[in-house]
């Protein structure tokens, strides 16, 4: 009777299966299912069921992404450091713990972001990853202006969360292309654009943005 009901529970279809599911056909096929009646039908589930959760394909795979995005702040929410960190180190948690989520699913990352010729047409799917990613941003410096009382030392919300979207792709494009053991050149990466963009908020030497630029010329000419 026990495994009875282990393979039903096995059997009950989530948001989380369901994901599982499309990422496994992506990987085994190398291509998108061409219609939701298909793929329901290749993995045994009811078309109605799929409806549930995800309006089509284009949903999910973008609900793929904000999956990625809620592991990755699931993880970095159970150590008790995080909130004593500073903005630096909260962000520079987020990263590497989403680029560690990333490098896990790195042969679906390529495939879906690749899948078309028209690059602005791969990138539809990250349109909740990016509303995400940016309140993230937002509450950090929400929370450093805070401690500021003079308004002029404020940094702008809109500014930093964008900035921080712009690095993201800039860091998953560098990250697509590293080919270093254990892509160890995307950890250097992220440390070295987190340090940069913090620096520059904070008004500080421009000499941090100068190794980024040297470090970014050194990776390309090698």
């Amino acid at each position: 009777m026990a495994k009875v009901k282990d393979t039903a529970a096995k059997k009950k279809l989530d948001k989380d299966r369901l994901i599982s599911l499309y990422m496994d056909y992506i990987l085994e096929e190398e291509t998108t299912p061409g219609t939701v009646y298909k793929f329901c039908k290749h993995n045994k589930i009811k078309e109605e069921e799929f409806y549930n959760f995800f309006g089509s394909f284009e949903g999910l795979e973008k609900g793929i992404w904000i999956r990625f995005y809620e592991h990755a702040l699931n993880v970095i929410s159970k150590s008790a450091e995080y909130e004593t960190f500073s903005n630096r180190e909260k962000m520079l948690t987020f990263y590497y713990t989403f680029f560690e989520i990333l490098t896990a699913n790195r042969s679906y990352v390529l495939f879906t972001l690749n899948k078309n010729d028209v690059p602005l047409k791969n990138l539809e799917q990250l349109t909740g990853l990016r509303r995400r990613v940016k309140a993230f941003a937002k509450d950090l410096i929400r929370n450093a202006n805070e401690g500021k009382a003079v308004t002029v030392l404020k940094q702008s919300e809109t500014v930093f969360s964008e900035a921080a979207w712009v690095q993201l792709m800039f860091l998953m494009k560098f990250w697509m292309e590293d080919n270093s053991p254990q892509f160890e050149s995307t950890d250097v990466a992220i440390e070295k654009s987190v340090n940069t963009a913090s620096d520059v908020f904070d008004n500080s030497p421009l000499e941090r943005v100068l190794d980024f630029g040297k470090f970014l010329w050194k990776e390309k000419m090698s």
